[in-house]
């Protein structure tokens, strides 16, 4: 049987960690577990170092996720986030997938722990674009390959929209393929910050991306959230609340 290894990137995910990976123990016995904290400040690796292997790394997703794929050991490397509950048909359906080696990709059918107009329309366009476009982001439990992953050296060192990039490099390898099994994502933030007001926000930022816009200014604007400008100085700041 084809050996499968999880990756789970995290930072400061002690209200998380415990549930996320003792769910994903249960549900894929026989799948090794690599947790990579990128420096918690709270107790995120002790949580995790109860159910898997937990190796330390730099901060940032990209930086993160090829760390810990350097010690795995599995065929297929498949990347999911602290926060997404995934449906256990998913391994038999990734393996049935990369069965097949014109497939060097996937990932889950995305939905979200709520259910709002909002957060349907955007699970709904998100799954729209990874079957048309092949853009698949990191909240759909992206799997990988290990030739493939290997033979792109990992993920782009990018500040942010790392998933992107990759999902169009392994495009032009072979096929992606988006499998029914379900990953099902926090929608906190974007009900913390209102939801369609965060769809209207990340597609600002993935054209600032297609503009060739710095990533790292890029992740320093998804870190201060949407807002209808920019704070250009603190005395801009005081007129607009006067």
């Amino acid at each position: 049987m084809t050996q499968v290894s999880i990756i789970v990137p995290v930072l400061n995910e002690e209200a998380t960690i415990h549930g996320a990976v003792s769910r994903l123990c249960r549900d894929f016995p026989d799948c090794e577990l690599i947790v990579v904290d990128g420096g918690s400040t709270d107790a995120t690796a002790e949580l995790a170092a109860l159910h898997a292997t937990v190796i330390g790394s730099e901060r940032g997703r990209a930086l993160q996720m090829n760390e810990g794929a350097r010690h795995t050991s599995g065929d297929i490397l498949w990347f999911i986030h602290a926060d997404t509950a995934i449906e256990p048909e998913a391994l038999g359906q990734i393996r049935a997938a990369l069965a097949d080696p014109t497939v060097v990709a996937g990932g889950l059918t995305l939905r979200f722990d709520r259910r709002t107009p909002g957060l349907n329309y955007l699970a709904w366009t998100s799954n729209a674009r990874a079957r048309r476009l092949h853009h698949i982001f990191g909240d759909q439990a992206m799997f990988i390959r290990r030739t493939v992953f290997e033979a792109l050296g990992g993920f782009p060192a990018l500040a942010i929209m790392e998933d992107l990039e990759m999902s169009r490099r392994l495009h032009r390898r072979g096929q992606l393929r988006l499998l029914p099994a379900t990953s099902t994502a926090s929608s906190r933030r974007l009900v913390a910050h209102g939801t369609w007001r965060m769809i209207a926000f990340m597609q600002y930022l993935k054209l600032l991306y297609f503009a060739g816009v710095d990533p790292e200014a890029i992740r320093a604007r998804y870190t201060a959230g949407p807002r209808l400008l920019p704070n250009r100085s603190p005395r801009a700041a005081r007129t607009r609340r006067i």
